[in-house]
């Protein structure tokens, strides 16, 4: 992201919808209820989500994780992804000098951006990442608008 200088432009809405979510997901992980130092309280996979004419992409890293072991669910307007990224490290007789890795259960819930068909929702993994596709109801998909000349 560039730095732009300020000479009294207004910023666009979206950069500020952008800054309010990173600024509530940084309170939110800041006054979590937890003994761990900030930022390390908890693991949960990074999300991407997209919007095609036709649906809504959620891509999510869950690398380490048997897909099998994820609980994908949709109600109403909220996609809510499931699971438990397990630590299978034999620690028996070593000392550990450093433990970077993050394990244990995730619970990740977002809010659509459109109404979806929850009756097609299809989720596939490749490479460590999730993607799960929403389909669109059809009252939420654009509609063409042929224009009549005369």
């Amino acid at each position: 992201m560039a730095i732009i200088p300020w000479r009294g432009r207004t910023l666009p809405v979206a950069t500020l919808a952008s800054l309010r979510e990173e600024m509530n997901d940084l309170l939110a992980r800041f006054w979590s209820h937890t003994s761990e130092p900030f930022g390390l309280a908890e693991w949960s996979p990074a999300l991407d989500v997209s919007e095609t004419d036709d649906a809504v992409l959620v891509h999510a890293e869950i690398p380490g994780i048997d897909p099998k072991e994820l609980d994908i669910a949709v109600v109403g307007d909220t996609l809510t992804i499931r699971g438990e990224k397990k630590d299978e490290t034999e620690r028996e007789g070593r000392n550990f000098h450093r433990v970077e890795r993050r394990y244990g259960s995730f619970t990740r819930s977002l809010r659509l951006p459109t109404p979806v068909d929850a009756e097609h929702v299809t989720a596939r993994a490749a490479a460590g990442v999730l993607e799960v596709r929403l389909p669109k109801k059809e009252e939420a998909r654009p509609k063409r608008i042929q224009i009549k000349t005369d």
